[in-house]
């Protein structure tokens, strides 16, 4: 009698581990090919992004939409932003791959960043009115954080092809492309390296809002002509 009661119980938890597997799976399926979260880790991005943010990412809007100057793009800084090496053991790594996945903590190797130059572009810091340009133009910076200048670092550089170069929004604090002229690679980052475009700010709910990519023309003069 009691083997017959205890019967039903068993197969009702295998479904619930074998939907929880499932569940998992096609999560896990969904954030490799069309959607993921990462977490803001700092200020860089400010006033787009705040520390703390999780931000939902796109993997295929630039399988239809190629890259763009002015956009914001996640990447794999393994190999120009991040260093080569940099594993802390494999129980420390897991937890941190892990709190990644989760979206409660920032990753060492994936950043985000905005595209100021595309393959085969000329940035340059800074014009008599201490604008960036880019061949030879102005660069408009609508996103850029309140007081901040373009760049207090000048720069001449040149964009090679499959590279992008990439600045933050708040650049007085931001490490970025400036940060590594003089390392190999010259703070370029190779395009295949991009993991997607941000679409939506999904945490806290009080800044919940869409990421909105900027016009096709982002480079733009003063009305002037100077």
């Amino acid at each position: 009698m009691d083997k017959t009661q205890r019967q039903p119980g068993k197969p009702g938890w295998r479904f619930v581990f074998l939907g929880l597997a499932l569940a998992l799976v096609i999560s896990g399926l969904v954030r490799s090919l069309w959607l993921d979260v990462y977490y803001i880790p700092s200020a860089s991005m400010e006033p787009l992004f705040y520390t703390g943010d999780r931000i939902l990412v796109s993997r295929t809007d630039f399988q239809t939409d190629p890259i763009r100057r002015g956009d914001v793009v996640v990447f794999d800084g393994r190999g120009s932003f991040a260093p080569l090496n940099s594993g802390s053991g494999p129980v420390q790594d897991a937890v941190v791959a892990a709190g990644h996945w989760l979206g409660i903590t920032g990753s060492d190797t994936t950043y985000v960043k905005r595209v100021i130059g595309l393959p085969g572009d000329s940035v340059v810091c800074c014009d008599a009115r201490k604008r960036l340009t880019v061949n030879g133009k102005p660069l408009a910076e609508p996103y850029l954080y309140a007081g901040d200048m373009p760049s207090s670092q000048k720069f001449s550089v040149s964009v090679p092809a499959g590279r992008l170069w990439l600045l933050g929004d708040h650049r007085s604090v931001s490490a970025d492309s400036r940060s590594l002229l003089g390392a190999p690679g010259g703070g370029m980052v190779r395009m295949d390296r991009v993991i997607g475009r941000p679409v939506q700010i999904i945490w806290p709910l009080d800044r919940f809002a869409s990421v909105a990519r900027p016009p096709l023309a982002a480079i733009t003069t003063t009305k002037d002509g100077q």
